[in-house]
């Protein structure tokens, strides 16, 4: 089946029109996807100051590939409009890793946050032209419309960390999470972002809270594959430890979690995903208060 596409040239933007607003909820995912990258600082991940535990790539790499994959996210968002099925999402998702490949050298900066927002972006799109969605989460929407075929697609995709990790520890990685409804995002990731917000925090400073939440809980596959069930635990306690003395809460947090980062790149250690579902928490706040 030939996957959907989005072409501006031939869409009008009108408010209910799902070809038009598949363009709005594409600037939302790439928003999310450059806040993330910017946000500062963020232990063990790329930042504009440093490149953390990774020697492959540096904030260029991620900006070049957020500028490949407009297009991808708006071509996500039609094709749930239009009600097509998971095997079609899955195609235009690999054509996207595709153009994020090539604009980074072969770089996987992206796939797991393509994955993400392309899933939550395309149910954004579906609950609008399902009245039987119209409640519903996009989360819930993911689980009810894709998430039979999310789960099984598992056994037939090719060999990858979340895979292995998958079989060698039982960690669910994306594709449970998806499966799920995206249950990290809206019960920890959620709802920790708007505490921030309603705090009286910046977004930069919001987002990073939320990071830290997330790095508490959830069991990155991105960890277990660069140091096993000690590196897991040793992100998770130092994240626990973070946020129990108040976290972005308090003075001075800056300078713990730049400690916290120092001691993740000498232990090489990365918690991307839970950077890809930080950016997914920002992208789902937006797509709600944005009335998708």
């Amino acid at each position: 089946m030939e996957a959907a596409v989005c072409n501006p040239a031939a869409f009008a933007a009108r408010p209910h029109d799902p070809r038009g607003d598949c363009f709005r909820l594409e600037r939302l995912c790439l928003d999310a996807l450059r806040h993330e990258a910017m946000a500062w600082p963020k232990p063990g991940l790329v930042t504009p100051v440093d490149s953390g535990s990774h020697s492959d790539m540096h904030i260029g790499t991620f900006l070049a590939s957020i500028d490949a994959l407009q297009g991808s996210f708006a071509a996500l968002a039609l094709a749930g409009a239009r009600g097509l099925p998971f095997a079609v999402l899955r195609a235009i998702g690999i054509a996207a890793e595709r153009k994020m490949l090539l604009a980074t050298g072969g770089v996987n900066t992206h796939r797991g946050a393509i994955f993400n927002l392309g899933l939550l972006a395309a149910a954004a799109a579906r609950r609008r032209t399902d009245a039987a969605l119209a409640k519903l989460d996009c989360g819930a929407v993911v689980a009810r419309v894709w998430g039979a075929d999310i789960a099984t697609s598992r056994r037939r995709s090719p060999a990858s960390h979340g895979n292995s990790m998958f079989k060698k520890f039982s960690a669910g990685g994306a594709r449970t999470e998806a499966a799920a409804g995206f249950p990290t995002v809206y019960n920890i990731g959620l709802p920790a972002l708007r505490r921030h917000l309603e705090s009286g925090h910046d977004r930069e400073t919001a987002q990073i809270g939320t990071l830290l939440t997330l790095m508490e809980y959830l069991p990155d596959t991105n960890l277990l594959w660069r140091d096993g069930e000690v590196g897991l635990d040793f992100v998770r306690h130092s994240a626990a430890a973070f946020n129990r003395s108040g976290g972005v809460d308090v003075p001075g947090w800056r300078d713990r979690l730049l400690a916290i980062h120092r001691a993740f790149v000498e232990r090489n250690l990365s918690p991307g995903g839970s950077a890809d579902l930080m950016a997914a928490s920002w992208a789902a706040h937006q797509f709600e208060i944005s009335s998708f």
